[in-house]
């Protein structure tokens, strides 16, 4: 009978269980399509003429259906060479803070210096100081140094990374310290020991701070929208808007949402090449 009241709990734990698991996948269901839908409907209007959607949005599902919207855009004198200046810039600042990030984590995580608490306290700080709050005197800044409408300037100010500081820090405090030690043994130098042992074992967090990097490069508006006012050194964002006009979500929004979807596609390409990496960082970081 004991055992029989044992099973009995047992195949009850089992149904409540089931019954759980299935109720959670419901809700990630329902949130998934919460999140898909409207990206959906953007790239659904993406395809449909101007002329009709002045009429009605409602005929998403009926023909017809046209490639105008893209080829408007790719009728753009400068979109290529606006595609050129998002890449140059989302990449020259994705290898910039990759590279300071890791310096920076490997100091605070593997040495000791006076002032390496104040110093990382302040380096936290930075994660609450919103760049609205410098945008000014970053301005003036450049300005005095005659940096704007450069590369340069819009690679810069993106470099202090304090996001990226933290995340490698704590990724470097992960490994074990006997991996220095052994290195150390050999005769390894710091640097040596940094570059051919640690980092190669910190690629997931690199590879999630570089598409989060990458992925906020390419999509920030207000910084080049200040320091590029020439229209060879605009960024895809800027580019995009400025060929809006005054009446684009009445008169052109099929082109408005293609916009999006153009603008878009890089950065979903270099998600999907590199997610495992991010699920592999993810899953590190909750076992931790």
């Amino acid at each position: 009978m004991a055992m029989t009241a044992t099973q009995g709990t047992a195949g009850q734990s089992m149904v409540g269980r089931s019954l759980g698991d299935r109720l959670i996948l419901a809700a990630i269901i329902a949130l998934v399509i919460v999140w898909i839908v409207p990206i959906a409907w953007i790239a659904g209007l993406s395809f449909k003429p101007n002329s009709e959607l002045m009429a009605s949005t409602g005929t998403l599902f009926r023909a017809p259906y046209t490639l105008k919207n893209y080829t408007d855009i790719l009728a753009s004198s400068g979109v290529f060479r606006w595609i050129l200046n998002s890449v140059v810039v989302a990449l020259g600042q994705t290898v910039g803070v990759l590279v300071l990030a890791s310096l920076a984590g490997y100091g605070f995580a593997r040495t000791q210096f006076p002032g390496r608490g104040v110093l990382f306290a302040l380096v936290l700080i930075g994660l609450a100081v919103p760049e609205q709050a410098v945008i000014i005197a970053r301005f003036q800044t450049f300005n005095d140094l005659k940096l704007h409408n450069s590369y340069l300037g819009l690679i810069l100010p993106h470099l202090s990374a304090p996001f990226g500081v933290f995340l490698m820090t704590q990724y470097f405090k992960a490994i074990p310290r006997e991996l220095d030690e052994a290195a150390m043994l050999d005769n390894a130098s710091r640097f040596k020991t940094f570059w051919r042992v640690l980092l190669p074992l910190t690629v997931p967090a690199q590879a999630t701070l570089g598409i989060f990097t990458f992925l906020a490069a390419w999509n920030d508006y207000l910084w080049p929208l200040i320091s590029a006012t020439k229209p060879e050194m605009f960024t895809l964002t800027v580019g995009l808007a400025s060929t809006q006009t005054n009446f684009a979500q009445s008169e052109g929004l099929g082109f408005l949402m293609a916009q999006s979807v153009f603008a878009g596609l890089p950065v979903l390409i270099v998600y999907l090449f590199f997610q495992k990496y991010i699920v592999t960082a993810v899953a590190g970081a909750a076992i931790r």
